[in-house]
This record gives structure tokens, sequence and C-alpha cells, in this order.
């Protein structure tokens, strides 16, 4: 009982909005990613990537816009709802391509993957291939973290900063791979706790990651950072 006396009420502030921004950023996330959602647990995914493919793009803003919550909480913000929708109405102009233009290379490169297995050339091709696939995801994440934080940025601005980031800061990109990895497995066994509370939890170490990578080229302050 003296230990929980000595537990401030502001500790007990502190959990309750950290668990309120999980929560309440997970639902907002879901609904915003429906099309891709539904897809993902309706259907066979080897079967109807091409469905994955077009729907992919379309949860590009919901991505960015959990980006903006948890820099907006990093300043103070409690308002999850509202500065969700905000990084919605701010970002989706350059998510949306982003997505699209992530989705499409990801899609030739896997199918060049799928094509050159099993051939002579696929010893040298599907390595490279693979690599290849491995620094368009790390760029998409790089870019996605970039429009949530200066949603004025140009795309070309930022496919450009974060192919080179993705690249010179690449254990910072591995690490936020491997967290979605992480979440990927967990999403294929426990659909539910994967959607319902890890997901924002995932998705904030990779903000907080991708947003430290991000610093030589993006004014991002020193405190909040990772």
């Amino acid at each position: 009982m003296n230990a929980l006396r000595r537990i401030s009420h502001e500790s007990y502030a502190n959990v309750f909005a950290v668990v309120y921004l999980g929560l309440v950023t997970n639902a907002l996330l879901l609904i915003a990613c429906l099309p891709l959602v539904v897809l993902l647990v309706t259907t066979d995914p080897a079967r109807s990537w091409p469905l994955l493919a077009i729907a992919a793009p379309l949860a590009a803003p919901g991505l960015t816009a959990a980006f903006t919550v948890f820099r907006e909480h990093a300043r103070g913000s409690v308002t999850v709802a509202r500065d969700f929708i905000a990084g919605l109405r701010a970002t989706w102009r350059r998510s949306l391509p982003l997505g699209g233009t992530l989705s499409a290379v990801v899609v030739v490169l896997l199918v060049d993957v799928r094509a050159f297995a099993g051939t002579p050339l696929g010893v040298v091709a599907v390595p490279l291939l693979a690599v290849l696939t491995v620094l368009a995801l790390a760029t998409g994440l790089l870019g996605f973290v970039a429009i949530a934080e200066d949603p004025r940025v140009r795309l070309r601005d930022v496919l450009r900063a974060s192919a080179w980031l993705a690249v010179r800061r690449w254990y910072l990109s591995a690490v936020s791979l491997v967290v979605l990895a992480a979440q990927a497995v967990l999403f294929t066994s426990l659909p539910a706790i994967a959607l319902g509370l890890t997901a924002s939890a995932a998705l904030y170490l990779v903000w907080a990651n991708s947003r430290f990578a991000l610093r030589p080229v993006l004014a991002i302050p020193d405190t909040q950072t990772a």
C-alpha cells in the first residue's frame, strides 16, 4: 500500500495517456486502412496480391496520419483523434502517390524475383532484386515519416533524401524493417492482437527510429527523437 501511495497522480495520468494514444490510434488506423485489412483477413495473399497492390496505397494516408499523431504527442498534444484527422488532411496528397509508387516498385521487383528463381541468372539476379526490394521498403518508410514531419515537402525531394538515408543509415532502416516484420508475423497468427494492441506500438518504434534517421535533412529537435 505504501508503494502504491508513492506513485503520483501524474504517473497514472502518463500511463493512461499512453494507453489512450495506442488504443485510439489503432482504431483510427484500422478504419483508415480498412480495404487493405479486409483483403488481408479474408483472402489468400498469394492469390489476391493484385488486389492487395491496389489497396496498399490507400492505406498510406492512414500511416502518415498515425505518424502525425506521434509527432503531436511528442509535442504534448492529447487530442489523438483530432491530430489523426488533421494528419490525413495534410498528408494524403503526397502519401497516396508515394504509396502507389512504392507498391508498384515492390510488385515489379517481386515478380522479377519469381521469374528469375530457378534460372541460371537467378543466382545473381534474385539476391540483387531482394536487396532492391528491401531498399524500396526502407525508402518508403522514411518517406512516409518525412511527409508526416513536413507535409509541404516535395515528393521528389522526399524520395531522394529517403533513399540516400536508407543506405547511409542502413542499420536504422534494418531496425524499422525488423519491427514491421515481427508485426507482420504476429498478424498472421493473432490478427486481433496485432490490429487492436500492438500496431501503434510497432509504428511508434518505426516513427521514432525513422525520425532520428531523418535528422540530417529535417529540422527535428534533439528531444523526443528516439
